[in-house]
């Protein structure tokens, strides 16, 4: 296995990738405050579990090898996650403008299949996180340290499981948040407008920001 200070090293890196606000935490943040904080942590399960599982897989089975060689792709799963933001950016707006009803947050709408289905698209569509999988990550394997895919599914699995804490810290402050919103329904009407304006300009700033450059490997955001 890799040595302590590579370790270390990748302990750092992944501290700073879990308190960047991305893609991820945005969508956590609003299912949280919109929708309380059993949809918001089922959008984590999506994210941590059912997203994490393909990541690793694809990354022991050498997504890494293949994103380096064909650089285009990742600029494919860049527009598909613009394109998801964008949708959710927009349904989210669409919804606040229901006036007039006093929604609780743990029944606005959303099943809990639909939203550990949101966490999974969205996580596998997240280019930065990706980026970081396979492009950052494969840097800390030392191919004398041991079985390479062991390493690289060991690395995996902690840079997933570390959006248990992460993500699930916002998606319990968030709750908490979504249910002192709900005696104040007007706010929260505003709120969701606020976050599906963010979403969307999440969205479009991926559209427009091009490939992302794979080679440069910048520290991605979550």
């Amino acid at each position: 296995m890799p040595d302590i200070s590579t370790l270390l090293t990748f302990a750092l890196a992944l501290l700073v990738l879990e308190v960047t606000p991305g893609p991820d935490m945005m969508l956590v943040l609003a299912r949280g405050i919109g929708q309380g904080r059993r949809v918001a942590l089922l959008t984590v399960v999506g994210m941590v579990f059912v997203a994490g599982v393909v990541q690793v897989a694809l990354l022991v089975l050498g997504v890494a090898s293949l994103l380096k060689a064909y650089p285009a792709s990742l600029l494919v799963l860049q527009w598909a996650g613009a394109a998801y933001l964008l949708y959710l950016g927009a349904k989210m707006i669409a919804a606040s403008r229901r006036t007039g009803e006093r929604r609780r947050p743990e029944t606005a709408g959303i099943s809990d299949r639909a939203a550990i289905r949101d966490g999974t698209i969205n996580s596998l569509t997240n280019p930065k996180s990706l980026l970081f999988m396979f492009a950052f990550l494969p840097q800390f394997v030392d191919p004398e340290a041991g079985p390479v895919w062991l390493q690289l599914a060991l690395l995996g699995t902690v840079q997933k499981l570390a959006g248990v804490l992460s993500l699930g810290g916002v998606a319990l402050a968030s709750g908490t948040v979504g249910q002192m919103l709900y005696r104040r329904p007007g706010f929260l009407q505003w709120q969701e407008r606020f976050t599906g304006l963010v979403m969307l300009g999440l969205g479009l700033r991926l559209l427009l920001s091009g490939s992302g450059s794979a080679s440069a490997a910048p520290l991605p955001a979550r």
